[in-house]
């Protein structure tokens, strides 16, 4: 629930240990967690571009470039970066399931994505750079979430899915490797659609 973020950013073995025994289910993870966090981002977003304006750098005469957005185009982009969002997580828990097959008896698909869900929570709460969008502190900021989601990955895998410390080592590498893609991926698509927003707004 919402109350393991600070638990997972202080203290994050013990926190896992909390999560591991509450058994939660995919449902109450989207429900209670990932609902609130995954619109951090998606607010801040959609507050940057319409109110301050995406800041690219200075033009050659000195002057300030900023895109903003129309409000009505926002929503939409918004929504549909939502989407992507909480798909994404749902993706990465499948990852998780393929690639924690190998080690004994196979875990639960629901588990997994629950790894995935809490793992993910440094990257939710650095979205709130995008109050204030300049695309070097937004990619600073994301870089220092991504490695704290994969500290997370390594310290919550063996916890959850019943596998040892070198088995989670590899898996949550392999995850890592796997969810920069996803991310890019993420990030490439939310480009073009604030782009193809700032066109049209």
């Amino acid at each position: 629930m919402i109350h393991h973020v600070l638990g997972l950013l202080i203290n994050p073995n013990r926190e896992w240990q909390r999560i591991r025994g509450e058994n939660e289910t995919v449902s109450q993870l989207y429900g209670s967690h990932l609902l609130l966090l995954a619109a951090i981002p998606v607010i801040c977003s959609f507050i940057g571009t319409t109110a301050v304006g995406w800041h690219f750098g200075t033009s050659p005469d000195g002057v300030a470039e900023r895109v903003q957005i129309s409000p009505t185009t926002a929503v939409l982009l918004a929504v549909i970066f939502y989407g992507l969002i909480l798909g994404a997580v749902w993706v990465m828990g499948n990852v998780i399931a393929w690639l924690a097959r190998r080690y004994g008896s196979p875990p639960e698909g629901g588990r997994c994505v629950v790894v995935a869900g809490y793992a993910a929570t440094p990257m939710f709460l650095s979205g709130i750079v995008a109050l204030y969008p300049v695309v070097w502190i937004c990619l600073l900021t994301g870089i220092i979430g991504l490695c704290y989601s994969g500290y997370l990955l390594f310290a919550g895998m063996p916890a959850l899915l019943d596998i040892t410390q070198k088995q989670g080592l590899r898996a949550s590498s392999a995850a890592l490797a796997i969810g920069v893609l996803v991310l890019e991926a993420l990030l490439t698509l939310t480009v073009i659609l604030w782009g193809y927003g700032a066109s049209m707004g």
